[in-house]
C-alpha cells in the first residue's frame, strides 16, 4: 500500500500546522505553546487518553483499536515524536518564518509533531487495529535529554508500552526515501571540559611563564591521535575540540585556557577508551609543559541501538509506504546522537530516517522541514500500528 488516501486528504491541513510550529518555536522544556496545541488536537481527534506534564512538558495520547477480542487487550505499540527548536536566529524569508528571535526549528522537530498528530487523527478516527497506540510528544531532544525525563515519570510502565518507534528527518536523502539499520545508528556524545592553568606574563618575557596556549594547541595535536592510534579502525569514534578561550589581548600570555568539545563513539568498550586515553594524555600533555589541566569528561546519550526484529519490522513497512527499492536498509551509522537511545534502552523498537529532499543541513539556519515529506511519514506511522496491531 502506497500513501494512506486519508492522510493525503489531510495533507494541507498537517502542512499548516507544521507551519504554525515553524512560526512559534519553543526550547528544551519550556514549551507551553506546542504542549497546549498538541494536547488541544489531540482531544479534539477524540484519543482516549491525553496526558500532558510526563517529563515535565512531554504530552501522551492513547488510541485503542476496534478489532480484537473482547478481554484481551492486545499489545501497545509507541510512536514518538519531539517537539523543541534550537537557539538559532532563522535567515529564511518565509512567511511562517520564525516570529522569536534566537529561536528556530532549524532540526525539523516541527514537521515530526505534526506528522505524529496527522498520524494520531488518522488512527482515531479508523481504529483499524487491535491493541493500543500511545503517541508520545517528547520535550527536551536537543540536549536536555528528555527521553530520558518522560522514561523517569513512568512512561512505560503507565501506559503499558511493549515498543517503541522514532523517526527523523535526514537532508540530501530524496524525499520518498527511507533508510534504517540494524544494531548501532547513531553515536554516543560525551562532552570534553579543559581547563588549563600555567603561569601568565609578559608577552615579550615568555621564558618566565607558562603559556596556556602553547599547552592548549598541543593537547588538541595529541588527542587528534587517540583516534588513529588506539581506536581499532574497524570502529568508529571522533574527537572534536570546538572551543578554544585564552587572553584578552595582545601583549599578554594567558594564566589560564579553556577547551570544550566532544567524543563520539559506537560501541562501550570504545566509549571507555575514548575517556580514558584523554584522560591520560592531557594530564599529562600539561604536565609536561609545566601546566597543570583539570578534564571532565561527562557522559550524554547513549548509542542508539537499533533492535534486529524491529529494524527489519519498519523497514518493511516503510517499504509498503514508499516501494522497497525506496528503503535503505544498509545504512551506515551517523555519529550524531539521539536521546530516543533511552528508550530503545528500555523497550525493543527502531529508528529509521525519512529523506528531506535538497534542504539545508540540520541545524543550520537556512533549514527548513520540507512539506512533501508529510505524506511519506504520516502514511509511514499509520501503516506502522495497522500492521502491528492486526485484527
Amino acid at each position: 500500500m502506497p500513501i494512506v488516501n486519508r492522510v493525503a486528504d489531510l495533507h494541507a491541513e498537517i502542512t499548516a500546522w507544521r507551519r504554525d510550529f515553524h512560526a512559534h518555536p519553543e526550547l528544551l522544556y519550556d514549551l507551553p505553546r506546542t504542549s497546549a496545541v498538541v494536547a488541544e488536537k489531540l482531544k479534539a481527534f477524540g484519543c482516549d487518553e491525553v496526558v500532558p506534564g510526563i517529563g515535565r512538558s512531554g504530552v501522551v495520547g492513547v488510541i485503542r483499536g476496534a478489532k480484537g477480542k473482547p478481554g484481551a487487550p492486545g499489545k501497545t505499540v509507541a510512536l514518538r515524536a519531539d517537539m523543541d527548536a534550537l537557539p538559532l536566529d532563522e535567515i529564511n524569508d518565509l512567511p511562517y518564518r520564525s516570529t522569536t528571535p534566537g529561536k528556530m526549528h532549524a532540526c525539523g522537530h516541527d514537521g515530526h509533531t505534526a506528522m505524529l498528530l496527522g498520524a494520531a487523527r488518522h488512527l482515531a478516527e479508523t481504529r483499524n487495529f487491535a491493541g493500543t497506540v500511545v503517541v508520545i510528544f517528547q520535550p527536551a531532544e536537543e540536549g536536555g535529554a528528555g527521553a530520558k525525563a518522560m522514561i523517569e515519570d513512568g512512561l512505560f510502565e503507565r501506559f503499558g508500552i511493549d515498543e517503541v518507534y522514532g523517526m527523523h528527518n535526514w537532508p540530501g536523502q530524496p524525499v520518498g526515501r527511507f533508510a534504517t539499520r540494524t544494531g548501532p545508528i547513531m553515536a554516543a556524545q560525551d562532552t570534553l571540559h579543559i581547563d588549563i592553568e600555567g603561569v601568565g606574563g609578559h608577552a615579550a618575557r615568555p621564558h618566565l611563564g607558562i603559556d596556556t596556549i602553547l599547552v592548549g594547541c598541543q593537547i588538541v595535536n595529541q588527542i587528534q591521535s587517540i583516534v588513529s592510534r588506539n581506536v581499532d579502525p574497524l570502529k568508529n569514534a571522533v574527537v572534536s575540540i570546538c572551543l578554544f578561550q585564552a587572553g584578552t589581548t595582545d601583549n599578554v600570555i594567558p594564566q589560564t585556557a579553556k577547551l570544550l568539545g566532544t567524543a563520539r563513539s559506537l560501541a562501550p568498550e570504545v566509549r571507555d577508551l575514548l575517556e580514558a586515553r584523554l584522560t591520560r594524555m592531557i594530564a599529562a600533555t600539561a604536565e609536561a609543559y609545566g601546566a597543570k589541566a583539570k578534564f571532565e569528561y561527562r557522559r550524554g546519550y547513549p548509542v542508539l541501538v537499533n533492535h534486529a526484529r524491529e529494524a527489519e519490522f519498519a523497514a518493511s513497512v516503510a517499504g509498503e509506504v514508499a516501494g522497497p527499492d525506496k528503503v535503505d536498509f544498509g545504512i551506515a551509522p551517523f555519529m550524531g546522537a539521539e536521546d530516543f537511545a533511552y528508550m530503545l534502552q528500555k523497550r525493543p523498537g527502531a529508528f529509521v530516517f525519512v529523506g528531506n529532499g535538497d534542504s539545508a543541513g540540520l541545524h543550520n539556519p537556512a533549514y527548513n522541514f520540507n512539506d512533501e515529506v508529510i505524506p511519506y511519514g504520516t502514511s509511514y506511522w499509520v501503516r506502522l500500528v495497522e500492521t502491528a496491531l492486526p485484527g
